[in-house]
C-alpha cells in the first residue's frame, strides 16, 4: 500500500479522464491534491471539493497551462496554499480536432504544440523551485502515440507526444542532481471522453479489435503506474516511460 501523507501532489488537466482518476487516487493514498482545469474548471471545483469530503486538503486552480503568466499565477496559488509540491503530474493536454496534412493549419499545430509539450516545459520550470525543495518526482503523460504515429488526423498530436517522451529523458538527465525524479506513462486506448469527442465509434472500436487483451483501458488502469513511479519503490527510476496499453504496442 503507497501512502502519501503529508506530501502535496498537483495533477494537471484533472477535471476529467486520466487526470481526474489520479488525483482522486492520490488523495485515497493520503496526499493533499490541487487540481486543475481550464475549460472545465466547474468540473475542476467539483473535483476539489470531494477531495475535501474524503478528508484531504484540496486546491483547485484554473488557467491555460500553455502561458507563462497564467502558469505562474497558477504556481503562486500553490505555493501560498500549501507552501510545498512533492509531486507534479504534467497530464493536461488535447488533440483538439483531427487534421490530415493537408488540413493542417499552422495555428492548429502550434496549438497542439503548446498544449501537449510546451506546458509541460512550462509548467515544470515554473514549479521547480518547490520540487528542488522536496526532492520531489514529476510524472509526465505521454501517449502511445508517440511511438506509432497516432491514428488519422493526428500528426501533430503524435509529433507533441514524442516531445514529451523525449523531454522526459531530457529534463530526468537535467534535474538529476537536485534528487527530482523524472519519468512518465504512455497510456494507449483509454476508455476516457478523450475519444468520445475525437475518435469516430467505428474507428474506435476497430482499435480495440488490435488490442491483445480485447478492451480499452480505464483511467483507474493508468493511474497504478503513475502511484507507483511517485512512490519510494521508485526511488531509482528516473527517464522511464511506462506503457500502459494493454498488449497494443510491445517493444
Amino acid at each position: 500500500m503507497y501512502t502519501f501523507t503529508g506530501q502535496v501532489v498537483w495533477v494537471t488537466g484533472s477535471s476529467t479522464g486520466i487526470g481526474r482518476a489520479a488525483a482522486v487516487a492520490f488523495a485515497e493514498h493520503g496526499a493533499d491534491v490541487v487540481v486543475h482545469g481550464n475549460e472545465n474548471r466547474e468540473a475542476a471545483q467539483a473535483l476539489a471539493a470531494e477531495i475535501e469530503r474524503m478528508g484531504r486538503r484540496s486546491l483547485a486552480v484554473a488557467g491555460d497551462v500553455a502561458d507563462r503568466t497564467q502558469v505562474a499565477e497558477m504556481v503562486a496559488q500553490v505555493r501560498d496554499r500549501f507552501g510545498r509540491l512533492d509531486v507534479l503530474v504534467n497530464n493536461a493536454g488535447a488533440l483538439i480536432r483531427r487534421a490530415r496534412l493537408e488540413e493542417l493549419e499552422e495555428d492548429l499545430w502550434d496549438r497542439v504544440m503548446d498544449v501537449n509539450l510546451k506546458s509541460v516545459y512550462l509548467v515544470t520550470r515554473a514549479a521547480l523551485p518547490m520540487l528542488k525543495a522536496s526532492r520531489g518526482r514529476v510524472i509526465n503523460v505521454t501517449s502511445v502515440a508517440a511511438r506509432n504515429g497516432g491514428g488519422p488526423g493526428s500528426i501533430a498530436y503524435a509529433t507533441a507526444k514524442a516531445g514529451v517522451s523525449n523531454l522526459t529523458r531530457a529534463l530526468a538527465k537535467d534535474l538529476a542532481e537536485y534528487g527530482i525524479l523524472v519519468n512518465a506513462i504512455a497510456p494507449g486506448v483509454i476508455d476516457t471522453p478523450f475519444h468520445e469527442r475525437f475518435t469516430p465509434r467505428d474507428a474506435y472500436e476497430a482499435m480495440v479489435r488490435q488490442i491483445p487483451l480485447g478492451r480499452a483501458g480505464t483511467p483507474e488502469e493508468s493511474v497504478g503506474a503513475i502511484l507507483f513511479l511517485a512512490s519510494p519503490h521508485a526511488r531509482y527510476i528516473t527517464g522511464e516511460i511506462i506503457e500502459v496499453n494493454g498488449g497494443q504496442l510491445m517493444s
